[in-house]
């Protein structure tokens, strides 16, 4: 006996009965992009390798330990995209839209990293993002993360709070990069085995430490913004500024940094604490020289990634889903001759917006309102049977209701479509 196969540790699969929340969710993101003025790209799934380690960091956990990579046909090194912001500069820089030019963009689709799968946290991810090229003040900053903002309140996610910190230039970071080391390597004897690698190559990671001891000894540990140039604590004091003007609140945390080796200047993450130990919801900042260090003209760009499967975890913990099975109608033919005409009322009730189920089959009436109520609808209509369930009758349709305790109606066949407008949308 053939064994079956089962998916891929850590790629799901996305059931009927789950695809509804997803849809929504979708569906807000997408129109607030366009709220926005932000347009989408798409682009592949696979790329080559080069792109991932020059853009995110040789030294960075994706690089070293998560990416899918293989060799294309014995010659060139290729990825899965562990994420899309060096993906979408590549796309960018390579049909040239942000050559001497503003754009804003957002993206969605899966992500592959091999990471150890948990609740919230799976091998192939689905991420939305924003990116936004061709501004160097802390405007565009604001407006990033009010998109942000923007998604928790039309989705009617609550119990989010945002922390944000810059990084600084690479001159400013360099010289705190020292001063860190230096600080660090008189603790060394306490230090984990990761943030000792790290010292040497990476030593802001060591401040995204898990660590209880780690961070105990980091609470001494100086910061950077004692080591912003004046222009560069000038940008971070507009943000603050305009998120207290735009009544976002917030929480300066000096040693939020991102994994991500592109990451210049601000840096922001929205958090909960309604996932468990996965508190990030959403996380971006910018990254002004990668579009530069990929080929392109120096362009300031930020933006953010957030995960799908986190937020629609948030969205469906806190029953804010938008149900859109409750205008479901299921279709029931009680006699061959009201097959044809229930037909045409389907169709005339799926050009006015209803989501139809035909039932298809047959059988007796008994048997198809039990498929009736097995369904997602919230009413039946019995075509070609009277109220008394014994005459039969093609002028009538009747309504039964499926989910609510309300009296089985006879309607007029001629005025089906305009009841179930009133009634049912």
């Amino acid at each position: 006996m053939t064994d079956r196969i089962q998916a891929v540790r850590g790629m799901n699969d996305l059931l009927p009965d789950e695809i509804d929340i997803w849809q929504h969710v979708e569906s807000v993101l997408r129109e607030i992009g366009w709220q926005y003025g932000y347009q989408e790209i798409r682009t592949p799934m696979l790329e080559k390798t080069a792109l991932f380690k020059q853009s995110i960091g040789d030294q960075t956990d994706i690089v070293e330990k998560e990416m899918y990579t293989f060799t294309d046909g014995g010659k060139e090194s290729l990825s899965l995209r562990p994420e899309a912001t060096a993906s979408t500069v590549r796309a960018c820089i390579q049909h040239g839209i942000v050559h001497n030019q503003q754009q804003r963009i957002w993206y969605m689709g899966p992500m592959f990293r091999r990471e150890r799968p948990q609740k919230g946290r799976y091998r192939q991810f689905h991420q939305f993002g924003i990116e936004a090229f061709g501004w160097a003040g802390p405007d565009i900053d604001t407006e990033v993360i009010r998109v942000g903002e923007r998604i928790w309140k039309n989705l009617n996610v609550e119990g989010i709070t945002l922390q944000i910190n810059t990084l600084g230039s690479n001159k400013s970071r360099q010289a705190y990069r020292i001063a860190l080391q230096n600080f660090l390597k008189d603790h060394l004897g306490q230090l984990d085995d990761d943030s000792i690698r790290r010292l040497e190559n990476n030593p802001l990671r060591i401040l995204d430490s898990k660590i209880p001891e780690t961070q105990e000894i980091l609470v001494n540990a100086p910061h950077i913004l004692e080591y912003l140039e004046p222009s560069e604590k000038s940008h971070f004091d507009g943000l603050c500024e305009s998120l207290e003007d735009s009544a976002i609140g917030y929480t300066i945390n000096s040693k939020l940094v991102r994994g991500l080796d592109y990451y210049t200047g601000t840096v922001f993450e929205w958090d909960t604490d309604q996932l468990g130990a996965q508190s990030a919801v959403c996380a971006g900042g910018r990254y002004d020289s990668l579009v530069e260090h990929r080929g392109g003209k120096p362009t300031p760009a930020i933006g953010f990634a957030m995960g799908m499967e986190r937020l629609i975890e948030l969205v469906a913990n806190q029953g804010n889903n938008e149900n859109r099975q409750r205008n479901v109608i299921y279709l029931i033919d009680v006699t061959e001759s009201a097959n044809a005409s229930s037909r045409i009322i389907a169709e005339q009730l799926r050009d006015s917006g209803h989501r139809v189920i035909s039932h298809c089959g047959g059988g007796k009436l008994k048997s198809q309102l039990k498929r009736a109520d097995q369904s997602a609808a919230v009413i039946a209509l019995i075509m070609g049977q009277s109220e008394s369930l014994t005459e039969h009758r093609a002028n009538v349709v009747q309504v039964k209701y499926l989910r609510d305790n309300i009296d089985q109606q006879e309607i007029p066949i001629d005025d089906l479509v305009a009841w179930c407008n009133a009634n049912i949308l």
